[in-house]
């Protein structure tokens, strides 16, 4: 009985976790330019149609040395504990100068020094931010270093939450059809 959720959002501060889970969501969290806005984790749960549904944990922003507590870091390591699907959320506009690989590597990082088992975990990466304009030569930056998919949206637009949607679909319910009305 430890799972809090099928699916935990996992980012920085002010990645747009709490906005996209409320685009997700019926879920209402809080959302503000400041960090550290979710101090627990917020849950809610993504309707696919009349037959699926997952529920899906906002973590609060993670930062560099988590796994050593900093930032309430074992506190809400924890919670990415209690999830089965990763979704790293990656502000991709770079805001607070940094970069959006060097962030998502940090975090892999944070999760395997905290519980190598959390870095095996299945997961997917999401660009969010792309409506700003310094997205895309990120975006650009990001998969050079990385190599990995990446799915690209603007949480506080709405855009491409469908895309988020059947990722999720796909992730959760192999080989099963989403019926969308």
């Amino acid at each position: 009985m430890k799972t809090v959720a099928e699916v935990g959002l996992v980012g920085y501060p002010n990645a747009g976790k709490s906005t996209l889970l409320s685009q997700l969501s019926a879920a209402r969290p809080k959302v503000a330019a400041y960090p550290f806005t979710t101090l627990h984790p917020q849950v809610g749960t993504v309707i696919f149609d009349d037959f699926h549904r997952t529920r899906v944990a906002d973590i609060p922003g993670l930062l560099k040395g988590a796994h050593e507590g900093v930032g309430l870091g074992h506190d809400f390591l924890r919670h990415i504990e209690r999830t089965h699907f990763l979704l790293f959320v990656l502000d991709m506009a770079g805001t607070d100068g940094r970069k959006p690989a060097d962030d998502y590597l940090s975090l892999r990082e944070e999760l395997r020094l905290y519980n190598p088992d959390l870095a095996e975990r299945p997961y997917a990466i999401v660009a969010n931010k792309m409506d700003d304009p310094a997205s895309k030569k990120n975006l650009a930056a990001f998969k050079r270093k990385i190599k990995e998919p990446v799915l690209a949206i603007s949480a506080a637009l709405g855009e491409g939450v469908e895309d988020v949607k059947d990722l999720l679909f796909g992730r959760l319910f192999p080989g099963e059809t989403r019926r969308v009305y």
